[in-house]
């Protein structure tokens, strides 16, 4: 992207490095594109690496509909000691003696917590409650009741590791799902307990790790263009006409807009740049985001 064009915007992946806030990656992406509008899509707790959407100007407003998709993940399940924080950084506040659990028996158990169910937030999540988040309210000793989420875990594989006691596993769920909530619910369902360790997010949707780059390369030329934000959507090329009453925000038939389905759409012109994206509203198609105009 060529900052003489007009102002920064688009979308990065980038690999987060274990130690890392997301906060602190939008620093540093402030820092190195040298504009404030920067944010993330999708927190990952600082123990954790890998996949992090950044979104740059009016990429902030598509965000959310980049994250939307999928999270895959790898990472370790420590079967027999459980945590304060469910993960590797907390303090011992259980252990059991679990070394008789087979790979099959964990397998079994992995399985019986995929499909649609509620998971209740960790206190030492990102989430705000209240105006803080949640580990902030952790770390000053206060815990407060968190209403359960729906969430969908799509796959939860278990493979066997080099050290006793200790499972590989690959996830993928839904936006909102905890895995070190995951891995702890899997050692309570084999008798004992567990935790988490060695969490990286492998992928946001269509957004792979082999496309993201270390937060210090991140440049103007490293950008993605907007459509890239919403490639996972269903999208729709639209003519000058329906393209001018998208410009100015109108709520239109599925019809007139040429969609179906569930929706959310991107809408483009015929020469393929990203005018908005719509969402259904009462039958009718509506707008979330405008960028045309």
């Amino acid at each position: 992207m060529n900052p003489s064009a007009g102002p920064l915007e688009g979308l990065v992946v980038v690999d987060k490095e274990q130690g890392w806030t997301s906060h602190d990656v939008v620093a540093r992406c402030r820092r190195l594109l040298g504009t404030r509008r920067v944010g993330h899509g999708g927190t990952l707790d600082p123990a954790a690496t890998g996949v992090l959407l950044v979104g740059v100007g009016r990429g902030t407003r598509l965000l959310r509909f980049a994250a939307r998709g999928p999270k895959r993940y790898r990472g370790e399940v420590v079967l027999g000691v459980a945590t304060s924080t469910l993960d590797a950084e907390g303090e011992v506040t259980g252990r059991w003696d679990m070394a008789g659990t087979t790979l099959s028996q964990v397998r079994e158990a992995a399985a019986r917590l995929r499909g649609e169910t509620e998971q209740v937030p960790p206190m030492v999540s990102a989430l705000k409650v209240g105006g803080r988040r949640l580990h902030e309210l952790a770390r000053a000793g206060v815990e407060v009741e968190r209403r359960p989420r729906p969430v969908t875990v799509h796959r939860f594989d278990v493979a066997v590791t080099d050290e006793d006691g200790v499972y590989a596993i690959e996830v993928v769920c839904s936006s909102g799902t905890y895995v070190r909530s995951l891995a702890a619910d899997l050692g309570t369902a084999l008798g004992g307990g567990a935790h988490l360790r060695s969490l990286r997010r492998v992928a946001v949707g269509s957004f792979g790790e082999a496309e993201a780059i270390r937060v210090d390369e991140v440049g103007p030329s490293r950008l993605m263009p907007l459509g890239a934000a919403v490639r996972d959507l269903a999208g729709v090329s639209v003519g000058a006409e329906v393209a001018a009453a998208v410009a100015h925000g109108a709520v239109l038939e599925p019809a007139v807009l040429g969609v179906g389905g569930d929706g959310p759409w991107a809408v483009l012109d015929r020469q393929g740049s990203l005018l908005a994206v719509y969402e259904p509203c009462e039958g009718r198609a509506k707008p979330a985001v405008v960028l045309a105009g």
